[in-house]
């Protein structure tokens, strides 16, 4: 049988073929390129060879390159389009990449040659990124146990191989919950309060399911939260509320209470036996942040600074609610209450902004904002395989003609795709001799469909997520360098976040409004006032929400320094973790639990790394404020953004990076006075 993932890509530019890939094809694939690294490795380990940085640090980095051409493909396609197949394929084929990580990692053979050449490292007349290459590798297998002795490492695989299944595991069980729960509504008076374009759509959502003439809402993003905010309705809001805060916490099949203790268990097991004190530790030694003490008087000071206004924020919102007729104001009733008084507040109605926000529009808007910052050009491609037929697909070229990447844009909920907005790449990019590779870069997120009488129209939540998540794809597109492992989005976790958080400060601007901020159906530019209203409201409840994502980042610190990794109760831990940063009128619902299905720290790549939104936000405001100087199409500050941010990765240190673009190290300042934290 030919195989489609083993065969090369006869298709634009290398990407991938997905309308010959079946899921019969993922586990021979799978299975040949293990074989085949396996190979490459034995070569480097067993070769006669004097080692060299060539035979053994290039060669390591290239020795899997199939194989991580296969994962990044079907590990996409199981965020985006899975099925039951595709998961229980994910389970089987987690254990033996982790094995083979550490057949890697833990080979004494090919560490003692490593570490030959990394004691010679200022003899070699390296480059930067060849230096960098180096020390990279042998710090990851410096810190993943490749100096045990045989039992510990024989201990350390098992380890790993639970901490694959369990991660595995606790998503799948946030999808299916997330997809079993519908809540049905059979008499539209129960819709009060609600837009029409939200009860269009769950219409159309009771329509697709066989049940015409009701409105079904789900626990999806775009179906949840206009219903939370909208809906006059108390008692749905709370069913709704309840639904979405029990998830995987109710006993049942998708009940992930024992996978989170597994999961900071075996982390645990994992620091204490590499030599750290806990999970935070270890995870912490390749972050800007580099200490958990570091991270937690971080979060602490921005904790203190943001209590007042958050405390005088809840005390408003509630005043109001009661001024207008509720006896007391529960958890299910914040975004209601808070949406009311931010429109009576600012005269600014979310609904009304919508039709300015065309998909379409937002779209080609940020495409104009990389044209005049970084010269980049859109080309939609047809003639780009997809995995779904939502997909756009575009090739990204420069102003010389130059080919910059292919871009994949994935916009609309459905059932395969877990929740929330992510970037990824099919292909990061790379240079071997003559030949580059250029980066496949895909977002994907999970705005309101288009209804039969309606486009997909964006909140402004949703536009700066869209910019958001571009400015991560942006990192990934304009990577220049020779490996993989140190370009594109290849950089210290709390680093990450700057490219794509630094792009939001775009959608406040008038410069950049212009460019799409159009009504759908009138062509009208978006109003100065409601410009001027957007403004003005950016900071409403921000001290509210600063100190919910501090509280959020001091969970994900507690969970990963506890000293033994044993959680007794996860509904006691996370009340306790949390009561710090509690505010007593908004007290904590019992019968909800946010840890069970916090995928941040538990399925993606933030534990002990949650603190990282807050820590770019920092690095972000600061870097803006320069663009707000220079002007934000500002030529010369976007090039030396480009060339000593996006375009560097993580070749070199990024405070080094930071400072060669700002000038000057970050403060937190910036952050605080366009918070309005600072007085």
């Amino acid at each position: 049988m030919q195989n489609p993932l083993l065969a090369p890509f006869k298709t634009v530019d290398g990407t991938a073929p997905f309308s010959l890939i079946k899921e019969e094809h993922f586990i021979p694939a799978f299975d040949h390129a293990i074989s085949l690294a396996k190979e490459n490795i034995k070569k480097i380990e067993t070769s006669s060879e004097e080692p060299s940085f060539k035979n053994v640090i290039v060669d390591l980095e290239h020795c899997s390159d199939l194989l991580g051409q296969i994962s990044s493909i079907f590990f996409n396609l199981n965020s985006a389009e899975t099925n039951d197949e595709i998961q229980k394929i994910a389970q089987e084929v987690s254990p033996k990449l982790s094995g083979l990580r550490n057949d890697i990692l833990l080979n004494q053979g090919i560490f003692e040659k490593v570490k030959s050449i990394y004691n010679q490292k200022d003899t070699l007349g390296l480059d930067i990124e060849d230096a960098k290459l180096l020390e990279k590798t042998y710090s990851d297998f410096a810190l993943n146990g490749a100096e045990l002795n045989e039992e510990l490492k024989g201990q350390l695989r098992e380890v790993d191989l639970e901490l694959s299944k369990l991660s595995l595991t606790f998503g799948e069980n946030v999808l299916a919950a997330t997809n079993a729960y519908a809540m049905i509504v059979e008499k539209e008076e129960e819709l009060a309060g609600l837009p029409d374009a939200v009860k269009e759509a769950a219409a159309m959502s009771a329509k697709e399911k066989g049940m015409e003439g009701k409105w079904v809402f789900t626990l999806q993003y775009p179906s949840y939260i206009p219903f939370m905010t909208y809906a006059e309705n108390e008692k749905l809001r709370k069913e709704l509320f309840f639904a979405f805060g029990s998830r995987c916490f109710d006993g049942h099949d998708n009940d992930n209470q024992e996978i989170v203790k597994q999961l900071v268990s075996f982390r645990n097991k994992k620091a204490k036996l590499l030599g750290f004190d806990n999970y935070a530790d270890y995870i912490l030694e390749k972050r800007m942040a580099t200490s958990p003490n570091a991270v937690v008087e971080f979060l602490n000071d921005l904790q203190e600074k943001a209590r007042p206004a958050a405390e005088a924020e809840v005390e408003d919102v509630i005043a109001y609610a009661k001024a207008n007729g509720a006896t007391t104001v529960n958890r299910w009733d914040w975004a209601f209450w808070s949406e009311k008084l931010k429109k009576e507040k600012f005269a600014i109605d979310d609904e009304a902004l919508k039709p300015y926000f065309k998909l379409e529009n937002v779209l080609n808007g940020v495409f104009e904002v990389a044209n005049r910052l970084y010269d980049l050009n859109f080309t939609p491609r047809n003639d780009i395989d997809k995995y779904h037929k939502d997909v756009m697909t575009y090739e990204v070229t420069d102003y010389n003609g130059r080919h910059i990447s292919i871009f994949y844009a994935d916009f609309f909920p459905r059932v395969g795709k877990r929740g929330g907005a992510w970037m990824t790449s099919f292909r990061g990019q790379s240079i071997t001799g003559d030949s580059e590779k250029r980066p496949h870069v895909s977002i994907v997120c999970n705005f309101t469909k288009p209804t039969e009488t309606k486009p997909s129209l964006l909140t402004f939540n949703e536009v700066t997520t869209l910019f958001h998540e571009f400015g991560h794809a942006l990192h990934g597109m304009l990577a220049e360098g020779k490996y993989e492992s140190l370009t594109g989005t290849s950089v210290y976790w709390d680093f990450v976040e700057l490219p794509s958080q630094v792009l939001e400060n775009w959608c406040y601007e008038r410069e950049t409004l212009d460019l799409f901020a159009k009504h759908y159906e009138t062509g009208e530019a978006i109003p100065q006032e409601f410009i001027d209203k957007i403004k003005a409201s950016s900071t409403f409840l921000e001290g509210y929400q600063t100190l919910r994502q501090v509280s959020f980042g001091l969970l994900d610190m507690k969970y990963h320094q506890l000293a033994d990794g044993k959680v007794v109760d996860v509904a006691t831990f996370e009340k306790e973790a949390m009561k710090p940063t509690s505010i007593d009128q908004l007290g904590k619902v019992e019968g909800t639990n946010m840890s069970v299905a916090f995928s941040h720290i538990f399925q993606g790549g933030y534990a002990a790394g949650y603190y990282s939104y807050k820590w770019a936000e920092v690095l972000d405001a600061d870097a803006f404020e320069l663009f707000k100087q220079k002007g934000i199409f500002d030529k010369e500050t976007a090039n030396s953004f480009k060339e000593n941010v996006l375009s560097r990765g993580g070749i070199e240190d990024p405070m080094v990076l930071y400072k060669r673009f700002r000038g000057q190290e970050p403060k937190v300042d910036a952050l605080l006075r366009r918070a309005g934290l600072l007085k």
